[in-house]
């Protein structure tokens, strides 16, 4: 218990004194992973902030740590609107960091502002799987709300269908499906690089 409470004074203090931290370090953009769930967001973002040497943040993690309360409890007691302004508030404050790998909620694109903000700072990038690939991921998973249904299977059809456009609006979308972290990783990387990396002009001077 002290131990989690130390990590939460910590994670607090990183949000809240984003602006004076990110002067101590060179202003990397973030890299911001969007996706429905079971898409790797969240395996992947955490083993991309380790091999890039940048910090991680869930905004899921940051919800349930202010709210003191589980994603689910939040979905069950008081709905999704309410959660996702919530998710919106947590978007607003991430977005102003540096030299982070931020995952996100599988429904944050729903609203544009959201997509808006996480863009200000950062290269945002959609993971995408096939419905049977998420389905064997996170199907039967209990803690899931919006697949608490009589067939989890085709709510992933649909849902995925629905959110289409939204997902679109991410800078880049990165398959998943039979594909090794390692692979996903490379992928983003080499994608990130090109974007951020200034290129060396090859005018004689």
């Amino acid at each position: 218990k002290l131990y989690m409470k130390w990590v939460a004074i910590v994670e607090t203090t990183i949000l809240r004194e984003g602006k004076q931290l990110n002067r101590a370090f060179k202003k990397k953009p973030n890299i911001v992973l969007v996706g429905f769930m079971g898409t790797g967001k969240t395996s992947v973002g955490k083993r991309l902030s380790t091999q890039l040497r940048m910090r991680y943040i869930d905004t899921d993690n940051v919800i349930e740590r202010d709210s003191q309360r589980r994603i689910s409890d939040i979905f069950e007691e008081d709905g999704e609107d309410i959660f996702r302004q919530f998710e919106s508030e947590a978007v607003d404050r991430v977005s102003k960091l540096y030299n982070y790998v931020i995952s996100t909620g599988g429904g944050v694109v729903l609203r544009e502002e959201n997509v808006t903000r996480l863009k200000e700072n950062g290269i945002v990038f959609c993971l995408s799987a096939t419905p049977e690939e998420i389905y064997q991921r996170v199907g039967h998973q209990t803690h899931r709300p919006l697949l608490q249904t009589h067939d989890a299977m085709e709510t992933i059809r649909t849902m995925l269908a629905d959110r289409a456009p939204y997902y679109a609006q991410a800078d880049y979308t990165v398959e998943t499906t039979g594909k090794t972290f390692g692979e996903v990783m490379t992928h983003i990387t080499n994608i990130f690089f090109k974007a951020t990396v200034p290129r060396k002009s090859t005018k004689k001077r």
